[in-house]
């Protein structure tokens, strides 16, 4: 497998912002998903779940509620009052648009999807026309004296039904007036006369209304005459989510103790017609608040203060029971927030606010596999680089030698120079940098260069020098040049003799640059999928792609091809439980002393990919390791195939080597986030 130093880096502070609202597209098959930061995400489900976009948040703008429009257009709205629609083109606020009803707790869009309704403190319940380029204000339905908290559209389009504090209104879209007034029982088995909060509504297409509130109840009302049908007590704390399927025959609801319980509507009788709403299964994943869940045709979806994002299969709508049955839970990024200065031995650490760079610590001792070295000199903070202005940090890097580090928000690129003087550090901020919109940042391997991945496939090329840089080229693929990529920069890889540069975009395509002299190279060919990692190859200048779909391939730039290595990899296919595995390949990286070996690592797994090793079948055992050091060398070797993987290391979210040789892992387990999250909801248990 190759011996390695390895630093475990466990003092990286991670700990993912919680989900405050999430929303699925069936047109699409993307889940939207809001966090307390501002961040908006999109995971792309059929390519396994795959988080495709990240827009970064601001402190300015908080977000209550989010939603799909028709065309894949997104919408979310929050307490600072705004109505915002997001680019996933160029992956940034479209434009915010003020609602003037004060903060706004949640939007929906008419099932038409030519209307958009949003509720407000105000008591107001605004829509909103959805035209191409934006949003007209339409009309103000009746405005009533309390605040509203959620609101949901009648399958016809013809209402809207309201949840408030102890009450629920049904109104006409037509004439905006207030058709009904149901006043819900804020009696529970705990307290008499506290508030009822409804929390969120639903309606169904035969005219009933769901609701879920703080006294722990699921009920359902009439909606003609808003008399009360059914009660279901769940839970003695709030209920703080609800989603329906498209088909109305399911649905979830999320509480605050963390429990998600799924309700399907069955034939009391086998062979009759009659059916009622029957508590069928209750999920714990969550350690803390269930705020959002969502329900798409196959899964149910959750998400809450813990941060994690959760999808449990449905086995019934599951045609196999294995790989797509499996349960996601989505804990840590698919892009990395780390970046290493191999030369220097500093890691930069990206948090929403804040840069970290930190020195690695040092050792004088030796061993074999599996011994831990004591520090001769630990590990040090040199550096803790504040943002400018509200916008968090979308992206940053740290150049080779550790002399220039780089970070972009949505609207701003930044440049800092580094000079050390022995044990002290000085930081000086580069003047007049070009402003340029930025999604991803690489300084070249002899940090002359910072390449910035921009909006339609375009790379800027900024030449560096003491103190100064300038704008020298962009980068783009000719006009003339089949499948013009239109899409955002989503990754980008230098050659280690800076002759080359690979640019993936968010449409699959991977565009190859002579960056010696400036001019577009080749493609590689279109995957069905958006890359999740590439590397070039520092002696044979091959480009290792990583897809969410496990597929590795290997295309040779020189050639304009697959490699033959990667060809065998097409034609036989990889280990069922290499494909089988739920978290994408998000760090690639080789081991210059031997030119076969590519190393990977997901959040749960690293591994040496031995290429001069034939690929196992599926009868062959995946991990092996461990077995293969009971046998003989002669007996080793015949058993021997080309994945060599630990899960030692875990969770993983960066991997890289070292000049020296030395192997950097940054780890961040889980417990360490847990004792970081607000205490959970206080249970009873039996006995105590």
């Amino acid at each position: 497998m190759g011996e390695f130093k390895v630093h475990r880096v466990r003092f990286f502070d991670y700990v993912p912002s919680g989900v405050c609202c999430m929303a699925y597209s069936e047109e699409t098959e993307r889940l939207a998903v809001a966090r307390n930061d501002g961040s908006v995400e999109v995971y792309n489900f059929p390519a396994n779940y795959y988080q495709e976009t990240v827009i970064p948040g601001d402190d300015r703008r908080t977000t209550q509620s989010i939603c799909w429009a028709p065309g894949g257009r997104l919408f979310s709205a929050g307490l600072n009052g705004e109505i915002i629609e997001y680019d996933l083109t160029k992956l940034c606020v479209k434009y915010s648009l003020d609602a003037f009803g004060g903060p706004i707790w949640g939007i929906a869009a008419s099932p038409s999807g030519t209307q958009l309704a949003v509720c407000c403190e105000d008591g107001s319940v605004k829509l909103f026309n959805i035209s191409p380029e934006k949003i007209v204000f339409e009309k103000s339905l009746n405005r009533q004296k309390d605040r509203i908290l959620c609101l949901a559209w009648h399958p016809s389009g013809s209402q809207i039904v309201t949840g408030s504090v102890n009450v629920i209104r049904v109104f006409s879209v037509s004439s905006g007036h207030l058709l009904h007034r149901l006043k819900v029982d804020r009696r529970t088995s705990a307290v008499r006369n506290r508030e009822c909060v409804v929390w969120s509504v639903a309606v169904l297409s035969c005219g009933e209304v769901i609701s879920v509130d703080s006294t722990g109840k699921l009920q359902f009302w009439e909606l003609d005459n808003g008399t009360l049908l059914r009660t279901y007590n769940v839970t003695t704390c709030d209920i703080l989510s609800l989603a329906v399927n498209q088909s109305e025959d399911s649905l979830l609801v999320g509480t605050a103790e963390g429990l998600v319980l799924q309700f399907q509507r069955l034939a009391t009788q086998t062979g009759k017609p009659e059916q009622q709403w029957v508590r069928t299964k209750p999920f714990r994943y969550h350690t803390h608040d269930v705020r959002a869940v969502a329900h798409s045709s196959t899964a149910l979806i959750s998400g809450g203060v813990d941060g994690y994002v959760v999808s449990r299969p449905l086995m019934e709508k599951v045609q196999t029971k294995s790989y797509e049955a499996a349960l996601r839970k989505i804990t840590f990024p698919h892009r990395h927030l780390v970046s290493c200065a191999q030369a220097s031995r500093l890691l930069l650490f990206q948090f929403p606010g804040h840069l970290e760079l930190w020195r690695l610590g040092q050792t004088n001792e030796s061993g074999i596999d599996g011994d831990l070295l004591n520090v001769s000199k630990e590990q040090e903070l040199l550096l803790q680089l504040k943002r400018k202005g509200s916008e968090c940090i979308r992206c940053s890097t740290i150049s080779r030698c550790g002399s220039w580090v780089s970070y972009a928000t949505s609207s701003r690129l930044f440049l800092h120079r580094l000079h050390y003087d022995q044990d002290n550090i000085r930081i000086s901020r580069v003047p007049k940098v070009p402003q340029l919109q930025t999604l991803q940042l690489l300084f070249s391997p002899d940090s002359k260069r910072l390449y910035v991945g921009s909006e339609g496939g375009r790379v800027h090329v900024l030449e560096l020098s003491e103190g100064a840089c300038q704008h020298s080229h962009t980068l783009e693929r000719p006009s003339g040049t089949r499948h013009g990529s239109s899409h955002p920069v989503h990754l980008l890889a230098a050659s280690s003799d800076g002759s080359l540069l690979a640019v993936a975009s968010a449409n699959a395509q991977i565009d190859i640059y002579d960056v010696k002299k400036l001019k577009y190279e080749c493609s590689v060919p279109q995957y069905n999928c958006t890359p999740a990692a590439i590397r070039i190859h520092p002696s044979t200048n091959n480009l290792v792609i990583a897809y969410p779909d496990q597929q590795i391939l290997e295309f040779s730039i020189a050639q304009k091809q697959y490699t033959d290595w990667s060809r065998k990899v097409l034609q036989r296919g990889l280990h069922r439980d290499w494909v089988e595995r739920d978290t994408p390949i998000t760090g690639i990286t080789f081991n210059p002393t031997r030119a076969e070996h590519i190393l990977l690592h997901d959040n749960y797994m690293f591994c040496v990919l031995d290429k001069s090793l034939p690929l196992p079948d599926d009868k062959t055992p995946l991990v092996n390791q461990n077995s293969l050091k009971q046998l003989s060398e002669s007996a080793r070797r015949s058993h021997a195939h080309a994945f060599k993987i630990t899960k030692r290391f875990q969770p993983l979210l960066f991997m890289d080597l070292l000049d020296d040789g030395e192997l950097v892992l940054v780890e961040r387990p889980l417990r360490d986030i847990l004792a970081q999250l607000p205490p959970p909801m206080k249970q009873k248990k039996f006995g105590t």
